[in-house]
């Protein structure tokens, strides 16, 4: 079976994004935080786009959340928005409620962190910087 990785774009925070990820997660980066200013051909960048991430990638649980910054002077641009969330499934109910918590904060809670109507206990919201979040604890789903 495939294995799905979700990938971020962020404009110029990646590294402050991961930084804050891996301060909730834990574990440690994938290989170096690669700079864009370490590629071929980035000589005429500016040095806050040199500085601009690549790649990043830190281990969640058996996946791989990976990164980079868009490079504004190759014509890149970011749109936020709510197309794309990164679904989260603790192994337990009290790992819902603290990654719940640390990641939302400085955010917008669209639901609250509660037992639904279908089950599961579910909220989401998007994040300081702007990447949507869904936290979705099933006992039924960690056995």
């Amino acid at each position: 079976m495939a294995k799905l990785n979700p990938y971020l774009n962020f404009d110029g925070t990646a590294e402050k994004a991961f930084t804050f990820y891996k301060s909730v997660f834990g574990g440690e980066f994938v290989g170096e935080i690669h700079k864009m200013g370490n590629a071929p051909g980035t000589e005429n960048l500016s040095d806050e786009e040199k500085n601009r991430v690549m790649h990043i990638a830190l281990p969640i649980g058996g996946d791989l959340l990976m990164a980079s910054d868009i490079v504004p002077s190759f014509g890149q641009k970011l749109t936020v928005g709510n197309n794309n969330y990164v679904s989260i499934f603790p192994d337990s109910r009290e790992d819902a409620d603290r990654i719940f918590k640390r990641l939302s904060e400085g955010g917008n809670i669209e639901m609250p962190l509660e037992d639904q109507f279908w089950g599961d206990y579910f909220g989401s919201f998007q994040d300081q910087f702007g990447v949507h979040w869904m936290i979705n604890y099933n006992e039924e789903y960690t056995k």
